[in-house]
This record gives structure tokens, C-alpha cells and sequence, in this order.
């Protein structure tokens, strides 16, 4: 394994001093080592574990039409999930894109490390048309912890590490008949080769933002959305709604609507607050029995949250250009329960962070044997280093 890992941080500055030299190659990326710890309560049982994790971003422009992008994750886990969890290895090389491109390359008991590509796009770009096809990411979103409208790659607030996001098998178009406008078509396809399709158009009315856009996920869903962002004097105000209805019970009423809202607001000693409401009746009903469950599952724009209402409170405040200081919150009113979030980032160089990450969640959940609701609590500490290039 040593060797391997040699040959490839040989490989990463030979790639680093080659994009040097050539003008249409680049390659960036950061490295950075996270400290974890979970925890139910402080007299309870810890959970320790070590993330080592590396990106390589690469960007290939031969000419001015054309580019290709090639991003890779390298990830290193050590501690006790690995030890715990025999399938933790197995369950990193899932790859929901039609093209398996993760590889966990080391799967012990003390340690796993995985590989996975998570772009990977050819684009042509021409006049007022763009075409990318491959691995990317489309981002319809316009809200920051909810995103309704981002039907082709639902994500979660919680993964801040993953700040790129996930990608997309897909073949994208884009049109943009004027500077304030924009027209897409979008066909993705996933491992079990099941098709969504969608269009979305975005123009600029009366100083708001406005994007429509309609489409079929999976196969077997219809889904309409909409989408704005403006100002209400001076306070920012974003929204995404989407109606997605079964395919095979299209006269019934069996439709779900997924609504967000947001407003923030800056003060003049750059202190930022946002406040974010979502409805979501489709996951009102989850059988949700304890957090760890709802923070490692994935997204869809069906079950962004696991109650019908949530709240969100976040509040940004740079405490000097070096230090950073956050705060984010989340209501669940039906089950009487809570997430806080606090978090620290301080710039150490230029190109070093160090950060410091809070994120405890608190709610009444049913118990999987008496089905009586009981308090459950978890809470995540993070301490991560990032190095930048």
C-alpha cells in the first residue's frame, strides 16, 4: 500500500508541474486530514474516526469551443466505523451512474481507502450553445439547505465536507437567447438505467429571477417546479416548489408538493442571517428511528427531510478576514426535535484552513421494538485541516 501511495502523490506533482507548463491543462485540488468523533451521550459509547481526503481537479482546453473536465476523490478512512461495519468498504464502491467509476482499493479491517470519479464531462461550447455530456453537476437549485428544484442530484446540508456536490450521468444543452436568460434540456441515466428528462427556462421579470421547468424522473415520476430569487427591499428572497406525481396513477391524487422558501438579510459588519422553511409531505410519514439512519441514506427530492415541516436558521459572522465564526439550526416541530450546527474556520496560510465543526441533532423518535416515541440524541465533533493547491 505504501508504494501505491508513493506512485501516486508522484504522479499528483508530475501532473501539478506539467499543467505548469502547459496553459491548456490545469489541476488544482486540496488535500485535507478530518478527526471525527460520534457520540450519544457524553458517558456512552464514542465512535473515533480519521478521514485522509484528496481531490484532483483537472481542466483540458485544447481550443476555445472545447474543454474537458476530469475530477477525482481519493479518501482514506481509519477508526471504528471501519472496524464496526464490515461492509463499509463495499458500500463506498456504490456508484448510482451508469458507469461504475469508484473503486475501494483497500478494504482491511483497521482501514478502507477509495477512489471515485465524480465528474468526468466533455463540453462544446459555441456562439449562445453549450452541450456537456459525461459526469457533471446540474444544479437547479436556488436555497441553500433545501433544494426542490434539484431534481438530478439531491444532496445533503450535513455533508459539508463534500462541498463540490454530487454529479450526474447526463447529457446537457444549453441555450442563452440573452445575457438574463437561459433555456437547458437534460437527459440523465443512472445504474439500474432508468431515464429523467427534464427542461427548465430561466429569465429575469421586473428584477426577479423566475425559472420553470418540468420533466419525468426515473421513469416513474412527473415533476413541474418553479423557482425565483429577488429582493424584498433589502432582504434576499429565494424559493423552489416542485409537484411530482406517480406516472402510473396520473388521475388520482397520489401527487406530492415539495416547497421551499428563503429569506437573508446582510448587515453592514458583514454578518449574514438566512431563514429557510420547507414543506415536504411525503417523508411526514417516515418510520425514521434514530439519526444516524436519516444522515447516511440518500436524497431524493422526495424525501429531503424526514418531517412535513422544518425550519432552518443560519448565521454567518467574519470575526476578522482570518476567522470565521457559524451558526446553523433546524426546527422539526412533529417530532419535537432540533439540529444545531456551530462551526469555526480559521485561515492559517493562504492556502490552510483550519476548521472546526459542530452538528447535534435531538429529536422523539419511535423505538423499532415498543413503537413508543423516546428522546434520541447524536451528536458529530469535526476537526479538519485543509491544504489547497
Amino acid at each position: 500500500m505504501k508504494k501505491i501511495i508513493l506512485i501516486g502523490v508522484a504522479l499528483v506533482f508530475s501532473l501539478i508541474s506539467l499543467a505548469q507548463q502547459n496553459k491548456k491543462l490545469t489541476v488544482d485540488g486540496y488535500i485535507t486530514n478530518m478527526q471525527s468523533v460520534i457520540i450519544d451521550s457524553v458517558d456512552g459509547n464514542w465512535i473515533n474516526d480519521n478521514l485522509i481526503h484528496n481531490r484532483l481537479n483537472f481542466r483540458y482546453n485544447p481550443n476555445p469551443n472545447l474543454s474537458f473536465g476530469l475530477d477525482v476523490r481519493n479518501r482514506v478512512f481509519t477508526g471504528e466505523t471501519v472496524k464496526y461495519y464490515p461492509n463499509y468498504g463495499e458500500s463506498l464502491s456504490e456508484d448510482i451512474g451508469v458507469f461504475d467509476l469508484s473503486s475501494t482499493w483497500v478494504n482491511e479491517n483497521s482501514i478502507v481507502a477509495n477512489s471515485a470519479i465524480d465528474r468526468l464531462w466533455l463540453k462544446f461550447e459555441k456562439d449562445k450553445i453549450a452541450i456537456t455530456l459525461g459526469r457533471q453537476r446540474i444544479n437547479w437549485g436556488r436555497t441553500l439547505a433545501w433544494n426542490p428544484n434539484d431534481i438530478f442530484n439531491s444532496y445533503s446540508f450535513f455533508d459539508f465536507d463534500y462541498v463540490e456536490k454530487p454529479g450526474a450521468d447526463a447529457l446537457r444543452i444549453q441555450y442563452y437567447p440573452t445575457a438574463s436568460s437561459t433555456v437547458e434540456a437534460v437527459a440523465k441515466i443512472d445504474s439500474a438505467n432508468n431515464i429523467s428528462a427534464a427542461g427548465l427556462a430561466r429569465f429575469n421579470v421586473l428584477n426577479w429571477d423566475v425559472q420553470l421547468l418540468g420533466g419525468i424522473i426515473n421513469q416513474n415520476d412527473y415533476v413541474v417546479g418553479a423557482g425565483w430569487e429577488g429582493n424584498l427591499g433589502t432582504v434576499s428572497f429565494r424559493g423552489e416548489v416542485s409537484y411530482i406525481h406517480p406516472k402510473e396513477n396520473f388521475t388520482d391524487t397520489s401527487g406530492v408538493l415539495v416547497a421551499t422558501m428563503s429569506f437573508d438579510y446582510s448587515f453592514s459588519n458583514s454578518l449574514m442571517i438566512q431563514a429557510e422553511f420547507l414543506y415536504n409531505p411525503q417523508t411526514g410519514q417516515s418510520q425514521l428511528t434514530n439519526f444516524g439512519e436519516f444522515y447516511s441514506r440518500p436524497l431524493t427530492v422526495k424525501n429531503l427531510s424526514f418531517t412535513e415541516y422544518n425550519a432552518f436558521l443560519s448565521v454567518n459572522y467574519p470575526i476578522t478576514p482570518l476567522v470565521n465564526l457559524s451558526l446553523s439550526a433546524m426546527y422539526y416541530p412533529k417530532v419535537n426535535g432540533w439540529y444545531a450546527g456551530p462551526g469555526l474556520s480559521y485561515s492559517l496560510m493562504d492556502n490552510l484552513d483550519f476548521s472546526l465543526f459542530i452538528q447535534s441533532f435531538q429529536a422523539k423518535l419511535p423505538n423499532p421494538i415498543t413503537g413508543k416515541n423516546e428522546k434520541q440524541s447524536m451528536s458529530l465533533a469535526f476537526l479538519r485541516l485543509k491544504l489547497s493547491f
